[in-house]
C-alpha cells in the first residue's frame, strides 16, 4: 500500500535521521500516527497548515512510503472527512511495528513555504 504522511521539520528530520526508513516516536500528546492515502490530502495538511506557521516553522513536507501488505491488514482505512480525507490511525504503541512493514525507504515529495510549493524537492 502507497501512503503519504504531510509533515513538519522536526519530524522530517528524525526520518532522515533514521536513514529514511522509519516514523520516529510519537510525543506524549500525539497517540496515533496517521499517514494518509493520497498525495491530494497529504499536500493540503503540509501547505495549508504545516507551511502556514510562524516562521521558522514555515515549512511543510508530503512523504511517499510503501507498507507491505500484512501491515496495511492491521490498519483499516478510516474517512476522516470523506472520501477526500482517508487516513491510517496506527496507536503510538505500534508505530515500532508499523515501520517494520515499511518496504523501502520514506521519500521527500514535495515541499512547502508559507503556502507555496518549494521546487524543486
Amino acid at each position: 500500500m502507497i501512503l503519504f504522511r504531510p509533515t513538519g521539520a522536526a519530524e522530517l528530520a528524525l526520518v532522515e535521521a533514521s536513514g529514511w526508513r522509519a516514523w520516529p516516536p510519537r510525543l506524549p500528546d500525539q497517540p496515533i500516527f496517521y499517514p494518509v492515502t493520497s498525495f491530494d490530502y497529504a499536500e493540503k495538511i503540509a501547505r495549508d497548515w504545516n507551511s502556514v506557521r510562524p516562521a521558522p516553522d514555515n515549512l511543510g513536507f508530503v512523504t511517499r512510503f510503501e507498507i507491505d501488505a500484512e501491515t496495511a491488514a492491521r490498519y483499516p482505512v478510516q474517512d476522516a472527512g470523506g472520501i477526500a480525507h482517508r487516513e491510517l490511525w496506527v496507536p503510538a504503541e505500534e508505530l515500532e511495528s508499523f515501520n517494520a512493514g515499511i518496504i523501502g525507504r520514506i521519500i521527500l515529495v514535495a515541499r512547502y513555504r508559507d503556502g507555496v510549493r518549494i521546487d524543486p524537492v
